[in-house]
């Protein structure tokens, strides 16, 4: 094979120069008032090891990364055609397997059983409640999202409003905001769960209706603005909310019935068994959703607006439907986190948010439930091990660099996510086939 070729020699240079942006945007922090050069100078000349064999500098280390890179490319591409067919029988196997009900409900069962006996395993609190907050409540978010997005095709940039209504609610109702709870009774904060959830629906339900005339970008300039409206609100009236102080703390959550009386406590463990309770109870509602006659019209909503019109579906109630059933896990997470976090205050409420949970559900496959929760999970655990470890030079602030570098692989390599819905897979698996020829052409290396 000749790795001279004009088309390789390009290849090469494309290689590098992706390698030496990646030098540079993971090398040393930057600020304000540090020129330019220093970062760029600190990035490649840094002393490191060069893969614990001797020291060296740092752009040693991206030169041979991007020359293997190279190699790896250029010795894949004439074969990769070959190596796709013969490695479809191996990526087609789970599919083949999971098409038995039977083997989905023992999967599901073995699910169940690690998620019940995973406090045993896990004996530090502190990722027990990273568990609960960071990846049991983002699955909570994620699960809500999805209906938007990936079930009814609506661009939702301002989900976490409805994850600030479910907290503040939870915060008002319980009595810890400068504003008196409602007849001056505060409650407790279990029972904040049916009137957050109920709050957050009726939000849901009011910003859906301005959305029937609107598609695509205009929806999210709506919905990302109904977020901002929300995040300011609660971040500037401090005689309502508490302001940029946020909240006292929260009564954590408590059940008297009868003789029988349950306090949790600090111990995060009793809230991941609420939470645990509540992400199957939704995973049973919108699966249930998806496959109804509602999520049909869903579907065809986001399939083509004007033909499912046409057909009898009423745009505007099945679009509030949405917002509104996807709004329920929302305001669900809202009050767990409420109940655990205990002081509540807008900076955890941000617009990044509702980027973070879309994130999420594009890595998981928009429209696939169990999708989104295992994308949510790896998502989740990767970046709350990486702030709370920092590894590698990790630093904190290039969190979205990865991320964003992240989806663009998915892009290319997996535009459906890691666990795609059914019906995604088989549009993609359809256009595949359609531009089978001309894929080839180009993994092969034929095209001009």
């Amino acid at each position: 094979m000749n790795l001279l070729t004009r088309k390789s020699l390009k290849r090469l240079f494309g290689t590098l120069a992706f390698f030496a942006l990646a030098a540079v945007m993971t090398g040393g922090p930057g600020g304000f008032g540090v020129p330019a050069y220093t970062g760029v100078h600190a990035s490649y000349l840094e002393p490191v090891s060069y893969f614990g064999l001797f020291r060296t500098q740092r752009w040693s280390i991206f030169l041979t990364l991007g020359i293997l890179a190279w190699l790896i490319i250029s010795l894949y591409q004439p074969h990769a055609l070959t190596i796709r067919r013969r490695l479809e029988p191996v990526t087609a196997l789970p599919n083949r397997v999971m098409q038995r009900r039977t083997n989905r409900w023992v999967l599901i069962g073995v699910v169940i059983v690690i998620a019940l006996f995973l406090p045993k395993f896990v004996h530090e609190q502190f990722w027990m409640y990273l568990i609960v907050e960071q990846i049991g409540v983002w699955i909570l978010l994620a699960l809500g999202l999805n209906v938007v997005v990936g079930f009814a095709g609506l661009l939702d940039l301002g989900f976490a409003a409805f994850y600030a209504i479910g907290a503040y609610a939870t915060a008002w109702f319980t009595g810890v905001l400068p504003t008196p709870a409602p007849f001056h009774h505060p409650i407790p904060t279990l029972w904040c769960i049916p009137i957050a959830v109920g709050l957050a629906m009726i939000f849901g339900i009011l910003l859906g209706i301005p959305t029937l005339r609107l598609r695509g970008d205009y929806l999210a300039i709506v919905t990302l603005g109904f977020a901002l409206i929300i995040d300011d609100f609660v971040g500037t009236q401090s005689g309502l909310t508490g302001g940029g102080e946020g909240s006292l703390t929260t009564p954590t959550f408590s059940m008297n019935v009868g003789f029988w009386h349950y306090h949790w406590g600090i111990n995060p463990t009793p809230y991941y068994y609420l939470c645990f309770i509540f992400v199957v109870v939704f995973l049973i509602v919108f699966t249930s959703l998806e496959y109804s006659r509602v999520g049909r019209a869903w579907v065809a909503i986001r399939e083509d607006e004007v033909a499912a019109q046409s057909i009898g579906i009423n745009p505007l109630k099945y679009k509030v439907s949405a917002f509104a059933v996807g709004a329920a896990s929302g305001g669900f997470g809202g009050v767990l986190t409420a109940g655990l976090i205990g002081n509540i205050n807008p900076t955890l409420f941000q617009y990044q948010v509702s980027v973070n949970v879309l994130i999420l559900v594009i890595f998981g496959g928009m429209g696939s439930i169990w999708g989104v929760a295992i994308g949510a999970i790896i998502v989740q655990f990767v970046t709350s091990y990486l702030d709370n470890y920092q590894p590698w030079g990790y630093q904190l602030n290039d969190l979205y660099m990865y991320i964003g570098a992240l989806l663009i692989i998915m892009m290319i390599f997996r535009p459906a996510g890691i666990l795609p819905s059914r019906r995604r897979q088989r549009e993609i698996s359809g256009y595949e086939t359609e531009h089978e020829g001309h894929l080839d052409e180009v993994l092969a290396g034929d095209e001009p």
